[in-house]
């Protein structure tokens, strides 16, 4: 076999094992940023060789054998994560920094189809490094395994503060300017089906909205171009347990879009 065969051959099994492992939901494959890089880039005619110039209005040919929608390169998700993860660890943009025991910067899948997001972490989050794990995140949990039969590694969560307001206050306004940044980005590198906002901070921040809770659910919204459904946060339910139903029945919607069931109009 000669060497430009060769290297085609060796090529055309590459394409294959990418196509075969791409992310069925997703139809993406996460690959190191070096990897991605080489594969978007020109293709050697023949090994040794300089790439063939290609006009910029041109679209390569799609190899015969690939069948079905292009796959799309990723850059490492748990890599890009995991920067991120570090860069909230040492903020400090806002005062929260001199009060927090930890950050707390999220948790789950990060090829979730559902992301959860809360206000801020309280004490037992602060102490933990994790959202959602006292009284209201049990309850959390129950609402994901009980109601949508799923477990707590099939979604990820995270809020939209990753510092404890002291006393588990309200969120400021300007320690969720500066934190939401983060927020942004998390949900642009998980690019979830749904969004499911928990309670009213979150919802406002996520909806750049004054609304309550009690107007906001009950309807979908759309947060660049993803279906965004409100619901009372845990802490509330708590509360006020006979609005339990009312969480179940946008629990109910949201089901129904993940299983395919409804696209909601946004």
């Amino acid at each position: 076999m000669t060497s430009d065969a060769l290297f085609q051959s060796i090529l055309e099994d590459t394409r294959a094992l990418l196509q075969r492992d791409r992310n069925p939901r997703k139809n993406t494959i996460a690959l190191l940023p070096e990897t991605a890089a080489l594969l978007e880039g020109p293709i050697l005619d023949q090994p040794g060789k300089a790439p063939t110039d290609t006009p910029a209005t041109s679209t390569p040919p799609r190899p015969a054998d690939m069948s079905g929608p292009a796959t799309v390169v990723e850059p490492d998700l748990g890599g890009a994560i995991d920067a991120l993860r570090l860069e909230v660890s040492g903020c400090t943009k806002c005062g929260l920094c001199k009060t927090r025991k930890q950050t707390v910067f999220g948790v789950g899948n990060l090829n979730a189809d559902l992301v959860f997001v809360g206000e801020a972490p309280g004490a037992d989050e602060d102490r933990l490094g994790e959202p959602f794990v006292g009284k209201a995140g049990q309850l959390l949990t129950d609402i994901i395994e009980k109601g949508m039969l799923l477990t707590r590694n099939d979604v990820y969560i995270c809020n939209v503060l990753k510092c404890r307001p002291p006393d588990n206050r309200d969120p400021q306004p300007d320690e969720v300017a500066q934190c939401e940044p983060y927020l942004i980005r998390q949900l642009e590198l998980i690019r979830p089906r749904v969004i499911c906002a928990l309670g009213r901070h979150a919802a406002q921040t996520l909806l750049k909205t004054t609304e309550s809770t009690g107007k906001l659910r009950g309807t979908w919204h759309n947060y660049h171009n993803i279906p965004l459904r409100v619901t009372y946060h845990p802490a509330y339910l708590l509360r006020k347990p006979e609005d339990k139903r009312k969480t179940w029945d946008d629990v109910k919607q949201i089901m129904k879009v993940l299983r395919g069931e409804e696209s909601p109009a946004i």
